[in-house]
């Protein structure tokens, strides 16, 4: 522990000393009721899978400016400081060259952030709602596919927000510091004439990105609106209506280098040219996502509601530039990789009841139409249209208070993806009110995305570089898992602890020329085992003090699908073989490498005298892979936040410091010359209410 924090928790324990027991009901000791595991509302002892849940005042404490860095917090997630590379947020690792991670559902309110543009998976610049609008966050640790369909492969993030009968009055934040940190928050609500409430957000963030370092440049800009109106429509009914749109732009690109022949520290040195990477130059990448959701409920009893739920969303996206290959067609020169457009539509309906006292049951049904265009990776193929249907059902049985069962299944039908059947079933043995042990398994499918199954990329008519693979079996996971789950009130404590062992089979592979000179394409050509343990633990020694602790054990190994044993033989003409087979070591560490072996955060929040808050979030990560061309090594990170509630004249409000990394620079995603070096940033907030 570095002197940096040895001198934080030392002050938070001094302060912690002179404060008195507070009472029972607080959330380190009363674990909390959850609703994202089975889609019933469930106390954690009760569920069917871990959960992690992530309050407003941890958020807060965390220090974190972007949403993806609360989920260091989260016992085997794995995230990166965003740079000129969005950042990702991974579970146990099993990350790719795809730079929108796919494996893990994202959920806002219950709209799903997965996008057919951004290859099926989650575009973290374009977070749909600010921090200070979360009211607190689920995080399923372990697959889902029964509740939430195939993204939910690995787990679910389901964020909660305000609901705005909450918000009353206008609130103006700002935030001035270092690296360029620029952030205005205007947040409102309020009433809609008798019977409905608002919540009105507008936010923009900038910031001048990392340090620079080498041969590459970083700035961000988001900009969020967000209005989310709800209306009581009767005794029985609710109406939800969430509209908004979130904007980022990213400086990307880098200037040109050539290797020098100079080995250091394993690495061959690279010379600046002085000029722009033709191939890579700056540009500004332009994102976009406009959504609409309304949620109809009815409840017909005290056991039994009914839901109704349509979303809309367009994503866009450009980071186009010109090729320099001038033997391209000029009408083949224009690039742009993750450009264009991308369109959702969802409707679902649930039903949830309960047929005898002691047995609770919900299922439904769900249709989803994706679009997308591509002019870059389905060339020449217009809109590209995807229907997915499901139906599930999820239920619970509790004939004895020491005893509970939940059983789960769903079917989904892809129009690119074909059928896929999922299963969970789990028992949980209370052995007393404080203790529960919980044994469970669940089989889990994961389809790839529209650009994966119909990618088309031509250097000229007739000419494929790249093309989708039509015939890709699903991924599979097969999940076994032991968790202890222990509450003890009069401790005001809780440990939450997971034993897992996952069996994923037919992992895609991005980027594979099965024969020298062919297009690339993807491929399932991994099966990996994932096993380890993980735990957190959460302690409410007095009222001004909470502490969350919590860490993973990863361990991944893999082995060749039988297509991968094809493709890493040599051919009798070694110019031919697979670009799989010459970069065997790389694939292996891939795969065995994109979990760290371990990881620890540590968060403590405390209230020290004259109502000033402090609070300090630790995190150790080991090595980490990320993509075939990164490594990280192992680093450790401290971040700090000191605030101070006041009340001035009658205006409420805050000022606040927080400082990132204030244990000095590392590297979480990309090391070495061309790495990505993680610095100090620190700023001042302000926020007002009126």
């Amino acid at each position: 522990m570095n002197r940096h924090l040895s001198r934080c928790v030392l002050l938070t324990l001094v302060a912690a000393s002179s404060s008195v027991l507070a009472d029972e009901d607080l959330f380190f000791s009363d674990l909390p009721i959850v609703a994202s595991v089975s889609r019933l509302p469930q106390r954690l002892a009760d569920a069917p899978s871990s959960v992690t849940v992530i309050d407003r005042d941890m958020i807060k404490a965390s220090g974190a400016r972007a949403l993806s860095d609360v989920f260091r917090l989260v016992p085997g997630f794995q995230t990166f400081a965003k740079s000129d590379a969005a950042p990702r947020v991974n579970y146990h690792g099993v990350s790719d060259d795809n730079e929108f991670a796919p494996r893990v559902q994202v959920l806002v309110d219950g709209r799903s952030l997965y996008s057919p543009l951004f290859r099926g998976g989650v575009n973290w610049t374009l977070v749909p709602v600010a921090l200070e609008d979360i009211e607190r966050i689920e995080v399923v640790r372990g697959s889902n596919t029964t509740s939430y369909g195939a993204n939910a492969f690995l787990g679910v993030i389901n964020i909660v927000t305000v609901d705005p009968a909450l918000v009353r009055g206008v609130s103006v934040a700002g935030s001035y510091g270092s690296q360029g940190v620029r952030d205005y928050t205007l947040r409102t609500g309020g009433k809609l004439g008798e019977s409905g409430n608002f919540r009105f957000t507008v936010q923009n963030m900038r910031d001048d990105g990392l340090d620079d370092h080498f041969d590459w440049e970083d700035r961000n800009a988001n900009r969020l609106f967000d209005l989310r109106m709800n209306f009581q429509l009767g005794a029985r009914d609710v109406l939800d209506v969430q509209v908004g749109r979130a904007e980022g732009t990213q400086l990307r690109g880098s200037y040109d280098s050539v290797r020098t022949g100079r080995i250091i520290n394993g690495e061959t040195e690279r010379r600046l040219l002085g000029v722009v990477d033709p191939d890579d130059p700056f540009r500004d990448f332009d994102q976009s996502s406009t959504w609409l959701q309304a949620n109809w409920l009815r409840t017909f009893s005290e056991t039994a509601d009914m839901s109704v739920r349509y979303t809309h969303s367009i994503d866009r996206a450009s980071d186009a530039y010109i090729s320099p290959d001038s033997s391209m067609p000029a009408a083949f020169r224009e690039i742009d990789e993750v450009g264009d457009i991308g369109k959702r539509h969802e409707f679902e309906v649930m039903h949830s009841f309960q047929p005898l006292s002691d047995t609770r049951l919900i299922w439904g049904g769900s249709l989803r139409r994706d679009t997308l265009r591509s002019k870059t990776l389905l060339r020449d193929q217009g809109t590209v249209g995807r229907d997915v249907r499901r139906v599930f059902a999820n239920g619970e049985w509790k004939p004895t208070t020491w005893f509970t069962g939940n059983a789960g299944s769903s079917y989904e039908y892809d129009s690119l993806g074909g059928n896929h059947p999922a299963s969970r079933a789990s028992a949980s043995f209370h052995l007393t009110p404080n203790n529960t042990i919980r044994l469970g398994y669940a089989r889990a499918w994961r389809t790839a995305s529209t650009a994966d199954y119909r990618g088309l990329r031509l250097n000229e008519p007739g000419d494929p570089e790249a093309r989708g693979n039509r015939n890709l079996p699903a991924e599979r996971l097969d999940t076994w898992e032991v968790a202890y789950l222990g509450d003890w009130r009069d401790w005001r404590m809780s440990l939450d602890t997971r034993f897992f062992h996952e069996r994923l089979r037919d992992r895609y592979l991005d980027q594979i020329e099965a024969i020298n000179g062919e297009p690339d394409s993807i491929y399932a050509l991994q099966h990996l085992r994932i096993r380890g343990f993980e735990y957190q633990w959460k302690w409410q020694p007095t009222d001004s003090s909470r502490i969350a602790f919590s860490q993973a054990f990863v361990d991944t190994e893999s082995e060749r699908t039988s297509l991968g044993e094809v493709l890493a033989t040599p051919l009798p003409i070694i110019g031919d073989s697979s670009n799989f087979w010459e970069s065997q070591a790389d694939y292996i560490a891939l795969a065995e490498g994109s979990a760290p072996r371990r990881s620890t955060s540590l968060l403590l929040i405390q209230r020290l005298p004259f109502g000033v808050d402090l609070s300090v979030a630790h995190y150790r990560v080991a090595a980490i892979k990320w993509t075939r061309n990164t490594d990280a090594d192992r680093y450790h990170r401290t971040d700090a936040r000191l605030g101070y509630p006041f009340t001035l004249g009658g205006q409420r409000g805050e000022i606040a410091y927080t400082v990132q990394s204030l244990d000095g620079s590392h590297y979480e995603q990309r090391m070495g010359q061309r790495g990505r070096l993680v610095d100090r940033r620190q700023w001042v907030s302000l926020r007002l209410d009126f």
